[in-house]
């Protein structure tokens, strides 16, 4: 199917079950039941917050079944789930057996766009392991700087099937996908996509590093215009290779470097681009200055670079990259400086939940006291405290799995202080953050980038950035 082929489905009586509650699933069966559907909706979890959602969908004549996700229920023809729920649950299994077709939420929309008779915007999408929320946004703002119409949608919060389904026109889509959703996206094809970066995560869920690499190279199947690259990451690079693309679509690399042909990059704090020139052999276009970027940490400009790429292969001129990365603001908890107490930095990166994105963020100072710990998601350590151990003035441990981030350091860096907060509790934080600040000299940084996942104590990456920033405050009103 081609990019910019709309797919048509009879949804009329189609059996469909619609597997979780929650932001993509409620969308998913008010869609498919105003198009005729008849929708069964299942769902592990039978609590308040399920039954009020329930009754909601019930009202409207949608069969709910809470608390049994597990069976297949009869006459299913087809199943669309939520991006989360693991491809090896017992009702995926008998889906398989049955010879049901699994999509999820992407997907749907995805084969939903152009539905309400208005032309279906093409989609610049991006995925990889840390820094798509960033890109897509810094995409969104580039877009909307050259004056089109659109929206950063998908994994970022906005639902693609409101995007696609919604009043409001566009000219084209900003898409993060997360794995978990283009391994549930068998058609979607992309304007241009652009994977970050490749490192171990979510291996619980796709079984082994090749499976998840191989659902983040599912976003290049189809592309039209451009696959984007990381030049610094291999594997990014092979799967633009493997991938099964429109005959004339380029694979476009960026560099942190000076650009080769069919690339983009920087040369003396300028991003340059030398793919969507005239004459890429000899010639580059400059898009912006390094200081444009906020903030300019390298994978920051490698996020930047990235973004340009794709508004440049959907025909965006070079000063709408400047002004859109101008106008950019990062999200909250992603490098945000929080304050400067006693010539020390405090920095907020509690988005860092993984090993390739605290290693993004480290590498971003200088000499730092690190705030680190929750909970591991399988991951290791040593490989990150050994690139970081030279920049180390101290760490601050705390959280369920912390005890694998110290027997790390102690084997790389048994020199650095390491403070070991033997607690799991919410107020541990202001605690760590006064341990950090007696490690910390003049001109050190303290630096929250956990490389764990938070719900061992936080609701949620933003709680835990939130508790942090609260302390760093009250510490900064005692200080004054």
């Amino acid at each position: 199917m081609g990019s910019q082929e709309v797919s048509t489905v009879d949804w009329q009586g189609k059996h469909v079950t619609v597997a979780g509650l929650g932001v993509s699933g409620i969308p998913a069966a008010r869609a498919l039941h105003e198009r005729g559907a008849l929708v069964t909706v299942v769902n592990d979890g039978d609590d308040e917050r399920a039954r009020a959602q329930a009754a909601e969908l019930e009202a409207l004549s949608i069969t709910v079944r809470l608390g049994d996700g597990a069976t297949l229920p009869p006459s299913t023809e087809l199943i669309v789930t939520a991006p989360g729920w693991q491809p090896d649950k017992p009702l995926f299994l008998a889906a398989a057996e049955a010879g049901v077709d699994i999509w999820g939420d992407v997907e749907l929309a995805w084969r939903l766009r152009g539905d309400n008779g208005r032309k279906a915007a093409p989609w610049l999408a991006v995925t990889g392991t840390n820094g798509k929320t960033t890109t897509v946004r810094m995409l969104a703002s580039i877009l909307e700087a050259a004056g089109l119409r659109t929206a950063a949608v998908g994994n970022i919060g906005v639902s693609l099937l409101d995007a696609v389904l919604g009043e409001q026109e566009y000219d084209v889509l900003a898409v993060e996908l997360s794995s978990y959703q283009l391994h549930w996206a068998p058609s979607l094809r992309a304007h241009s996509a652009a994977v970050l970066n490749l490192a171990p995560d979510h291996l619980d869920w796709h079984g082994s590093m090749e499976a998840y690499a191989a659902d983040k190279g599912r976003v290049y199947e189809g592309n039209t215009v451009a696959c984007v690259y990381n030049a610094a990451d291999p594997a990014t690079e092979d799967l633009v290779r493997e991938a099964d693309v429109e005959e004339g679509c380029r694979a476009i690399g960026f560099t942190l470097g000076a650009p080769g042909p069919s690339q983009l990059g920087v040369v003396d704090g300028i991003l340059v681009d030398r793919a969507f020139v005239k004459n890429r052999q000899k010639q580059a276009q400059e898009l912006a200055e390094v200081s444009d970027v906020n903030p300019p940490a390298p994978h920051n400009i490698a996020n930047a670079l990235a973004a340009a790429a794709l508004a440049r292969a959907f025909g965006v001129e070079p000063a709408a990259v400047r002004d859109g990365l101008r106008n950019f603001r990062p999200d909250a908890h992603r490098i945000e400086h929080v304050a400067d107490i006693d010539e020390v930095a405090y920095v907020d990166d509690s988005k860092a939940t993984n090993t390739h994105a605290t290693e993004a963020s480290l590498a971003a100072y200088d000499s730092i006291v690190w705030i680190a710990g929750g909970l591991a998601k399988g991951a290791t350590f040593d490989e990150l405290v050994t690139g970081a151990a030279k920049r180390l003035r101290g760490v601050v441990l705390m959280g369920a799995d912390r005890a694998l981030i110290h027997e790390a350091l102690t084997r790389h860096a048994p020199e650095v202080p390491v403070v070991d907060l033997d607690r799991t509790d919410t107020g541990a934080m202001s605690e760590a953050v006064e341990h950090a600040a007696r490690l910390a000299r003049p001109g050190d940084t303290v630096l929250l980038a956990p490389a764990c996942a938070s719900m061992d104590m936080f609701t949620n990456y933003n709680k835990r950035g939130e508790a942090f920033a609260d302390a760093v405050r009250a510490r900064a009103e005692t200080s004054a």
